[in-house]
């Protein structure tokens, strides 16, 4: 007897690589097996555009007739950061500073992966607000669009306004 297509299986596993440009990446589940495909209309559904290497990620996967593939996803969890490597733009900052800087909700004015940086606007502020690669490596994020809906920390720093973490946009909505 055929497995019906609609079981389904929450996992937690590692982000293999994902390709925003692509449209796809893989993931390997923490228990082992074959590589899960993880589609982008699905991590777009939880509110990315594209999710970093090595980030932890919870999932419902589907067993296929072309193999596993991701149905849901319920949490990202950035990379592990080096121990003991904070960015250099943030090295004279208070870390309470940091950790206490409100979300705000912003759009993506432009971001260069090839550059490693790229500027977004918060809602009813003139200034742009600087995003490092590392910055949005360290938050689970590989890539963004123009335009994309982000809740992010932003303190005053080196260069100005400064993106000190990058969540997706429904992290900003206040809790019911």
């Amino acid at each position: 007897m055929r497995q019906q297509e609609t079981d389904t299986e929450r996992l937690h596993g590692k982000v293999k690589w994902f390709d925003p440009v692509k449209g796809f990446g893989f993931v390997v589940a923490e228990a082992g097996g074959p590589d899960i495909l993880l589609h982008a209309n699905v991590l777009r559904n939880f509110g990315q555009s594209s999710v970093a290497d090595g980030a932890r990620i919870e999932i419902s996967v589907q067993r296929t007739e072309r193999g596993v593939q991701a149905t849901e996803v319920f949490r990202i969890d950035p990379p592990e950061a080096p121990v003991g490597a904070p960015l250099a733009d943030f090295e004279d900052i208070d870390p309470e500073l940091i950790r206490s800087a409100p979300l705000e909700p912003a759009r993506v004015k432009w971001f260069d992966k090839a550059k490693g940086f790229g500027f977004a606007n918060v809602f009813g502020k003139p200034q742009d607000v600087f995003i490092h690669i590392e910055v949005l490596r360290r938050s689970g994020l590989s890539d963004l669009q123009p335009g994309e809906a982000l809740a992010i920390r932003v303190i005053d720093g080196k260069r100005g306004r400064m993106a000190t973490e990058v969540n997706v946009w429904e992290a900003g909505l206040p809790r019911s």
